[in-house]
């Protein structure tokens, strides 16, 4: 049988969404200005090889019947290896941008954390919580976190 203390009894919990820390956020909507205009050279150039590929495989399924075997052979390399290339170059652009998001999610982490510990010591909290399945809106702190944050505290 568990038998809780009178301060085990009055533990004070609070609760948090990283999720809206990350998307509601002034600073994420600043990180997600600055990453749509860091990639958006990179993002036209894969959507352009894309343009390009669907040209050259409508290209080549109307002409592919009435092309000699050689010919065939080598417009299908070609398009397999502008196929490859769009691949590879879609593939390294979500790499790329996945972890430049993930750089500047950390920075906001960084500041969420030092703010809730801030939140934390002064409001008296013995453990805050996120990501939860549920949690009662009389302990979220989620709408303190963000205020704080955007003030840039």
């Amino acid at each position: 049988m568990c038998v809780l203390s009178p301060a085990q009894a009055q533990s004070k919990i609070a609760w948090l969404s990283t999720e809206r820390i990350y998307n509601e956020s002034r600073l994420a909507k600043l990180a997600g200005d600055k990453l749509a205009e860091e990639f958006k050279v990179r993002e036209r150039a894969v959507q352009d090889l894309a343009i390009r590929l669907k040209g050259a495989s409508e290209k080549l399924e109307k002409e592919l019947p009435t092309l000699p075997e050689a010919e065939r052979i080598k417009r299908q390399r070609e398009y397999f290896e502008l196929d490859k290339e769009f691949q590879r170059r879609q593939r390294e652009f979500r790499e790329d941008l996945n972890q430049r998001t993930n750089e500047e999610r950390a920075v906001i982490s960084d500041k969420a954390t030092q703010i809730i510990k801030q939140l934390a010591a002064t409001e008296g909290y013995d453990i805050v919580l996120q990501d939860a399945v549920w949690a009662s809106p009389r302990i979220d702190i989620t709408d303190k976190v963000l205020s704080a944050l955007d003030k840039g505290k």
